[in-house]
């Protein structure tokens, strides 16, 4: 995973300077206490070897362009190097309400869903997205 660790601090400033970034939780703010929320769906589960994203943006757009037409389309790229190939979802994007931040916990419940039901309005992905509430 060194390829990808070593440009974790360059691929998070190209996040937050890009267009539609609003937040993101800071991997110093991660405990391994919070990841094992993934404990039964990761195995073997190993917290230290847990690559974890959590972040907000003001659209799927601004997301989408950001993931697949910047730099940060190289790291997907070469992926296969550094991530472990997963049956199981290993993305999921829901709607916030402004001015509120997903927990660790509710990511996990998100992407639980994910795998349980497949996109829906509670919990999708890029390959189908749903509209934000009303």
């Amino acid at each position: 995973m060194a390829g990808l660790v070593t440009r974790i601090d360059e691929t998070n400033a190209l996040a937050e300077a890009s267009l539609g970034f609003v937040w993101r939780l800071p991997g110093s703010q991660i405990t391994p206490d919070d990841l094992r929320v993934f404990e039964g769906y990761f195995e073997p589960f190993d917290e230290q070897r847990l690559f974890y994203n959590l972040s907000v943006w003001s659209s799927v757009d601004d997301l989408r362009k950001y993931v697949f037409g910047s730099q940060h389309a190289e790291l997907l790229r070469g992926r296969q190097a550094w991530i472990a190939a997963f049956e199981r979802p290993h993305l999921a994007m829901w709607w916030v309400r402004g001015g509120s931040m997903p927990s660790v916990a509710e990511s996990a419940v998100r992407l639980k869903a994910m795998e349980r039901d497949g996109p829906t309005a509670f919990a999708f992905t890029f390959a189908k997205v749903f509209d934000p509430p009303a």
